[in-house]
């Protein structure tokens, strides 16, 4: 089974910033952050997204997130 990591993340609504659209941001990945035409959807794909992201820093051997 993959670990798991409970991670903070923001949640914006839609601005003009955002594109009109839902985005959601882990801070502490820089660049992670995803969007979805609903809150839950910014969140479901926030949620592949740092999970590629983490797997991306283990594969280059990053060891700070492990």
């Amino acid at each position: 089974m993959p670990k798991q990591y409970r991670l903070p993340y923001t949640l914006k609504g839609p601005s003009e910033e955002t594109e009109e659209m839902y985005l959601a941001e882990v801070p502490l990945l820089p660049g992670c952050r995803a969007w979805g035409a609903t809150a839950d959807e910014a969140l479901f794909n926030l949620e592949g997204v740092a999970a590629d992201f983490i797997a991306s820093y283990k594969d280059h051997g990053d060891t700070q997130l492990t």
